[in-house]
């Protein structure tokens, strides 16, 4: 252990080894507990400490910029994370989103960690992607006087694994900045992983004064701490809720299969605001568990099929999944599959079950779970206020099947609550903030809400709120499906809010009930005109469902409504960059 009191201290050579052997294992709390001890002890005996008898000269703060980028939240909740432990380091540290920060800042800055995930196939979150963009650009600033350090978040699902963190570390090390703590690369279950690293990165940004080293064991308890509103109901500690409603929403004849969720909760410290997400833990279905089993040359027993039901997954097959299936098995077959182009042919529309059946080996417990990571949980947009529904949390849930490679198929959480789960059972559940999917802080405020689908979800919460608290703030809806008699969810409802004024108007897109296809983009640009001038009277703008189809389609109307080109795309960024424009894709 390396020293903490120097060797000038005055006391002997053995007291300073002790003292050094006590001091050096201590924490924080500890410390700071002697020290006070000292002091009041010596002023008990009638001395004066030494340093309250002249004025000491303040003591400088270490200086640490938290930096995030964050498509979902995760990226975010770390950097708040990271915070409360670096203030009980005593470091001056301060939170930064991306999105309200120029590249040009990072010049003033000493210490600086970086909290980012990858959205897609390896792009920045898109809050972040300004900045990113202008990191990477030629005329980025030199920056030789940054310490930085790189913690990544990603899902090896996808090939780009954590793309978006490992250009951020190379393109600052290019830049000059030193790094002071080695880039970490983080799964879907980072939690631990995350602030473990975090600690050592804290610790690897304290200054060294003199000869004396300070040692700091600041490490997590594995305790959840409740949410600074209250809610404990957190990824790490999942609540109770019990499902008090499963109704199928798509009429007999539907293509589509959405089931509207009502979830109890008793717990008085669960809470939500609109735009949140719901996390559901679910289980796997104990079929495929069965199957996984079988193709891996192990019985069904009890005890390893509740496993593969409840803690892993049995789905995703990843990259590293088949590296590592390789390594196990020896096979230079299976190896192959994980090369290049190779393994993005073979793994697309497949599942883990189809690498076990494909390249049959016979596996212990012991080796099929250590290939596994663990299950993770699955994020709804609320369907609903907690002003409306007291005690509850609703949510719209599409149930996924689809067959491929000679297989039927199911999504995991979807079909958890379709096809495994009744009313009066229970489900965990947890609540994922999103700050950047909120309704304007004055209610008044014009708002307009595009979706399709589930995409539907947060209206339903949005417009709940302004109803139960009694607002006069305009609101347009634009919703899009396949066919009005079949798939119009929850319109009875809509058509009560649009009765009592708390939606103000909506305009529907369904694609099926004519020849040609008319989507959500095609109802704005008819109503171009309209959508600017709310816009010009400071509507908020919010976007919600798939990222890759309607999301895309939905912003090159809007860019074609704000000017074209280049006007409307610099209208767009505007608006992004004041919090007018707000999108929740996925």
């Amino acid at each position: 252990m390396a020293p903490v009191l120097p060797k000038t201290a005055p006391f002997p050579a053995d007291d300073i080894a002790a003292l050094n052997a006590i001091v050096g294992r201590s924490t924080g709390e500890q410390r700071a507990w002697l020290a006070g001890f000292l002091a009041g002890f010596e002023a008990g005996q009638g001395g004066v400490p030494q340093a309250a008898a002249t004025t000491a000269a303040p003591r400088t703060r270490t200086p640490v910029t938290l930096l995030y980028g964050s498509e979902s939240g995760n990226a975010e909740g770390l950097a708040l994370k990271a915070k409360k432990a670096a203030a009980k380091l005593g470091y001056d540290a301060k939170v930064v989103d991306m999105a309200d920060v120029d590249v040009s800042a990072l010049t003033k800055m000493q210490n600086v960690i970086v909290f980012v995930s990858t959205w897609g196939e390896g792009d920045p979150p898109q809050r972040a992607g300004d900045f990113y963009k202008a990191l990477m650009a030629d005329s980025a600033p030199r920056l030789e006087r940054l310490r930085f350090s790189v913690l990544a978040l990603g899902d090896t699902a996808y090939a780009d694994f954590c793309a978006t963190g490992k250009a951020i570390d190379a393109r600052l090390e290019a830049l000059g900045a030193v790094r002071a703590m080695a880039r970490i690369d983080l799964d879907l279950d980072f939690a631990k992983a995350a602030a473990a690293w975090t600690d050592a990165a804290l610790e690897a940004y304290q200054p060294v004064a003199d000869d004396r080293v300070v040692h700091v064991d600041f490490k997590t308890t594995g305790v959840a701490e409740r949410d600074e509103d209250g809610s404990a109901f957190t990824a790490e500690a999942p609540g109770e809720a019990e499902i008090s409603a499963l109704i199928n929403l798509n009429g007999t004849g539907s293509t589509r299969e959405t089931w509207h969720v009502e979830l109890a909760v008793a717990d008085p410290g669960f809470h939500y605001e609109p735009g949140d997400a719901i996390g559901v833990v679910p289980t796997n279905d104990p079929a495929l568990a069965g199957a996984v089993l079988d193709a891996s040359g192990l019985a069904a027993e009890g005890g390893l099929v509740k496993q593969l039901v409840e803690r892993f997954d049995i789905t995703t097959l990843s990259r590293p999944l088949v590296s590592a299936y390789a390594k196990l098995t020896g096979r230079a077959d299976v190896a192959a599959l994980a090369e290049g182009e190779a393994f993005a042919a073979y793994a697309r529309d497949r599942q883990l079950l189809d690498l076990f059946a494909d390249h049959r080996e016979t596996l212990t417990a012991e080796q099929l779970t250590g290939l596994l990571r663990p299950l993770p949980g699955r994020l709804y947009s609320v369907a609903s206020s907690l002003k409306a529904h007291e005690g509850e949390a609703h949510l719209l849930v599409g149930a996924v099947r689809w067959a491929s490679h000679g297989r039927d198929r199911k999504g995991v959480a979807s079909t958890f609550f379709a096809d495994r789960r009744k009313v009066g059972q229970n489900a965990r559940i947890y609540v994922k903030p999103n700050r950047h999917f909120r309704l304007p802080s004055d209610a008044k405020r014009p708002i307009i809400m595009i979706g399709a689908g589930t995409g539907l979800a947060p209206y339903r919460a949005f417009v709940e709120e302004r109803a139960a608290g009694g607002s006069a703030g305009p609101s347009w809806l634009f919703f899009g499906e396949r066919n009005y008699t079949f798939d119009f969810l929850y319109q009875l409802e809509w058509q009560d809010h649009l009765a009592s004024g708390a939606l103000s108007r909506i305009d529907l897109a369904f694609s099926r009930d004519q020849p040609e296809k008319i989507y959500v983009q095609h109802r704005l640009l008819e109503r171009r005109t309209e959508v600017a001038g709310w816009l010009s009277d400071g509507a908020h703008l919010y976007v919600c469902g798939d990222e890759k189809g309607m999301a895309k389609d939905v912003e090159a109307a809007l860019v074609d409504i704000l000017g074209g080109r280049e006007k409307g795309q610099s209208a767009l960024a505007g608006l992004r960059k004041a919090g007018r424009y707000q999108r929740d894709v996925y």
